[in-house]
């Protein structure tokens, strides 16, 4: 293979690749790109050659295609690629709109629920003709590479981010507690040791990452996790400790403190806080209504983390 042969790859070569992967059949790759079939296979064959290697493993018949483990770790690169591309056509969309466009931001529950309302408030005071478009998840993994692929602005996510283009500013830290029911024998006490939780059934979130590293950090400390059900929605987690189906492991900032079917304790000794952030495309431009939005939730984010400071303070008085 000579080095040259490789200035002859092509986006088109690529993209063909990346559909062949996802669809399984060079027909279903073909029809997602709005190409014949014959031409998704001429793109595969000119990619292997260039490259010198075989990617795609052809079995015939109606079996699916495979990629080799060349086309694999070629598969990983394409998939960056494309990712800058799309992001490469929002930023040019971005920078066309100036500041009269609309600001992608993506968002999961509890932010959802406790910070973006106040933040959205004051950035809409401040620039009424900036139009906000908001996707919410239960993964922030998945809002991430939605920032990759210049889909969103900005995110709501929780650090470390996975490796990628990303710029993160740190906006809140947010404490562990457990929930427990109201007439819980625990109830009576302010903090509750690590070790207590092995003796609890507890509800736990799904989706969410804060609670895998929670869960996770647990299990390092040498406390066996029982965990009987799990949900992706805040309220029902918080609803079922309050019904004494079990207790929660949970970031403060999901708990309504107001529920008083349920105690909050804070732990002893503290497992590392949820760290919340925002996070942007570090290649983007970014347009001067994305700075602001950063500059409003940063002075959100403070005044979040004071209150929850204060009901701690407020539990550990109770």
């Amino acid at each position: 293979m000579e080095p040259d042969s490789w200035l002859g790859v092509e986006l088109r070569h690529l993209a063909a690749l990346e559909a062949v992967a996802r669809e399984g059949t060079f027909g279903r790759a073909a029809i997602s790109l709005g190409y014949t079939q014959s031409a998704i296979s001429q793109q595969i064959q000119t990619l292997e050659r260039l490259v010198g290697e075989r990617l795609v493993e052809r079995p015939g018949g109606p079996r699916a295609v495979s990629l080799t483990e060349a086309g694999a770790l070629l598969l990983r690169h394409a998939e960056s690629i494309i990712a800058r591309l799309h992001a490469a056509q929002a930023d040019m969309a971005a920078l066309a709109q100036g500041q009269t466009g609309s600001l992608r931001v993506g968002t999961f529950q509890s932010v959802g629920a406790k910070v973006l309302p106040a933040v959205m408030r004051r950035f809409l005071e401040a620039w009424p003709q900036v139009e906000l478009e908001l996707t919410e998840s239960s993964a922030d993994e998945d809002l991430v590479r939605l920032v990759e692929r210049g889909e969103l602005d900005l995110a709501f996510v929780m650090l470390p981010v996975p490796d990628g283009p990303f710029e993160c500013e740190e906006l809140l830290r947010d404490p562990y507690v457990l929930l427990v029911p109201a007439e819980h024998e625990l109830a009576a006490a302010a903090r509750a040791g690590i070790d207590d939780l092995g003796d609890l059934t507890l509800i736990g979130n799904r989706a969410c990452r804060s609670t895998a590293l929670a869960e996770g950090e647990l299990v390092l400390r040498g406390v066996d996790v029982d965990v009987a059900f799990r949900s992706d929605d805040n309220g029902t987690v918080q609803g079922l400790v309050g019904a004494g189906f079990g207790a929660a492991l949970v970031p403060q900032l999901t708990v309504d403190p107001n529920d008083e079917r349920v105690h909050m304790l804070e732990l002893e000794p503290e497992i590392p806080q949820r760290r919340i952030a925002l996070a942007w495309h570090r290649d983007r431009h970014r347009s001067p209504a994305a700075r602001a939005f950063a500059a409003v939730a940063a002075e959100v984010c403070l005044e979040v983390g004071e209150t929850l400071a204060r009901s701690a303070i407020v539990a550990d008085s109770n």
